[in-house]
């Protein structure tokens, strides 16, 4: 017999009843039920339930163990009465009488609980996080990761692309966040960077021939933690393929996506390819946000032209600025002033003057548009609004005023506050949605210069031609996002593989020759000795397994995370080093100037 085990806690079934079995796990939880004591032994693969009787060699033993620690046990398997039958167990049917035991490792006190899922601090669970993993759902959430992964390589596989791994020590690039640097003993002064992306050498692979590309890829970037972005590093399917349009990419990308989502998704619907395809500026319009919810149906209206020379004055002086508008947020079910109150009451706490609103209730006549809006514009321009939205009796809708630049964001959060509030958000679905169409550029207002908007390396939509447009902010490049249910999955682009054309869009940006051939040499020169056009994209392996698993924390599928300061508390990372190491790297620690 194996020295541990001969099966595992998840394997017996009534079919095993009467066999003599040896299993190995930890003491989930111990019951003490009238002489007999019940054991919940638990292991990666599930629960058995033991049963041992006082006369059971090492019975005295395990009484005084803690949960959680390690036993190893020989027993018969005996089918439970029908009374006692666990049916939310697989193994349920059947339980162990218990004839011989071994303590394998007795646990101490310990510091977080490990059965049921209570609601412990954060930083107390990070610095025991192997204990936190031991959890229910923590652990499935872990090997949920591993089985996306694999799903993902294979679909990958099957598509014809080959898997190559990229450096970790490279150069410093500047990728849009901070580079963690690493210090070389060989060369004093200088510095490794780990990567932001693999972005330069996936496109480097296709220079030299390997015609689809991808990789499970560690990224690095000193950044802040959100919910859904780890502090430090993440995993990404990073792919890139040559002699690629977008289409191409979006015809790989869309079935990958449906296929992880429906066999991991539970059930719920999954957005069927191909995706919509929805560009920037109509996004930022509709739902006020480039990675909108789709499963949220309200979509914004520019209602300005009910307002111009209107008697709500407020509005009507905003839009004597010809760059402001007014947007509507339609609030389906939300006609009632108890609920337009709230709304207020929330704009306020974030900041704003106030929400203004028009509600629709029972009247007669014209008295159906209520609130101070509908008594300043009047019943003919607030029926105007109500028909253009499709809006009825019992509705509600909401204004933002003024550069749709200065309040787009606000307004997509009123969007969603309203979705979610009005419960019209269906939790069952994924859907998935292209931003396409970026502008090339954007508008640095504390520089006061024209910068890059999304990926300098994206190729301007026209390609030369592009640059010939009167202003570079109406320049659009082909630059693609992936969003399901409102996060943002990944960036893509159809990458500018032609030299000239990259010299021209970063001299636009205020970048020189020079600078552009010292900071990009090796990706510029290598383009100057035959480049396929080539395309990609990188989804987040975090953030696809975060919503598979139905958390908004990202730390929830990362086996060992950093905390919101980006440290890990379990290994106490990050950690002073020694005088003797500091040395051999040449450098010198320079405390922070206290201010």
């Amino acid at each position: 017999m194996h020295a541990y085990r001969t099966h595992t806690c998840g394997d017996l079934r009534l079919a095993d009843a009467g066999s003599n079995v040896r299993l190995s796990g930890w003491i989930h939880r111990k019951r003490d039920h009238g002489g007999l004591m019940f054991i919940d032994l638990r292991d990666h693969y599930g629960l058995t339930q033991l049963v041992l009787s006082p006369g059971t060699p090492g019975f005295e033993i395990v009484e005084r163990l803690r949960a959680e620690s390690v036993i190893r046990i020989d027993g018969e398997v005996v089918a439970r009465s029908a009374e006692t039958v666990n049916t939310n167990l697989p193994t349920g049917e059947v339980e162990v009488r218990v004839r011989e035991i071994e303590v394998l490792s007795e646990a101490a006190e310990l510091p977080v609980p490990v059965f049921g899922e209570p609601d412990y601090p954060e930083d107390l669970r990070l610095k025991y996080r192997y204990l936190d993993l031991r959890r229910e759902t923590l652990h499935r959430n872990i090997v949920l990761r591993s089985k996306v992964i694999s799903s993902i390589r294979k679909r990958m596989i099957d598509q014809g692309f080959t898997e190559f791994q990229t450096p970790i020590l490279t150069a410093s690039s500047p990728e849009g966040a901070r580079d963690f640097l690493v210090p070389s003993r060989l060369h004093p002064g200088e510095f490794y960077a780990l990567p932001q992306a693999p972005q330069q050498f996936k496109q480097l692979l296709m220079v030299s021939g390997f015609d689809r590309y991808f990789q499970i890829a560690p990224c690095f970037r000193d950044e802040a933690a959100r919910a859904d972005r780890s502090p430090g590093e993440f995993y990404q399917l990073d792919m890139e393929m040559s002699f690629a349009t977008q289409d191409d990419v979006f015809a790989v990308i869309e079935p990958v996506m449906v296929g992880v989502f429906e066999e991991f998704g539970e059930g719920k619907a999954v957005t069927p390819a191909p995706f919509p395809r929805i560009p920037f500026r109509e996004a930022v319009a509709k739902y006020g946000s480039d990675k909108p919810d789709l499963r949220n149906p309200i979509e914004m209206q520019d209602v300005s032209t009910h307002f111009r020379g209107s008697g709500f004055k407020v509005f009507a002086n905003i839009l004597e600025n010809p760059r402001a508008a007014i947007w509507a947020i339609p609030a389906p079910g939300g006609g009632s002033r108890a609920f337009c109150d709230r709304m207020n009451d929330w704009a306020k706490g974030e900041g704003q003057p106030g929400l203004a609103y028009i509600f629709w209730r029972e009247g007669e006549g014209d008295e159906t548009a209520a609130g101070p809006v509908a008594r300043n514009i009047g019943p003919e321009r607030a029926e105007a609004i109500r028909q253009q939205l499709d809006l009825n009796i019992g509705d509600a809708v909401f204004f933002a005023a003024g550069e749709p630049s200065a309040f787009y964001k606000f307004a997509g959060a009123a969007r969603t506050k309203v979705g979610t509030d009005l419960g019209l958000i269906d939790e069952n679905q994924f859907k998935f949605c292209w931003i396409v169409d970026f502008p090339m550029y954007e508008y640095n207002e504390e520089d006061k210069k024209i910068d890059f908007s999304h990926n300098p390396f994206s190729m301007p939509q026209g390609e030369m031609e592009a640059f010939k447009a009167n202003d570079p902010l109406d320049i659009l490049a082909y630059q693609y996002d992936i969003v399901c249910n409102g996060i943002e999955l990944s960036s893509g682009a159809v990458r500018n593989h032609r030299p000239d054309i990259m010299l021209k869009a970063f001299e636009l940006a205020g970048y020189s020759r020079e600078e552009v051939e010292e900071k990009f040499a090796g990706m510029i020169n290598a383009f100057r000795f035959g480049a396929p056009p080539h395309a990609g994209v990188a989804p987040g392996i975090d953030r696809i397994v975060m919503l598979l698993a139905g958390t908004s924390a990202i730390r929830d599928v990362i086996a060992f995370p950093f905390n919101q300061q980006a440290q890990d508390l379990m290994m106490n990372a990050p950690s002073p080093v020694t005088d003797k190491q500091l040395k051999e790297l040449h450098i010198r620690i320079v405390p922070p100037v206290k201010v």
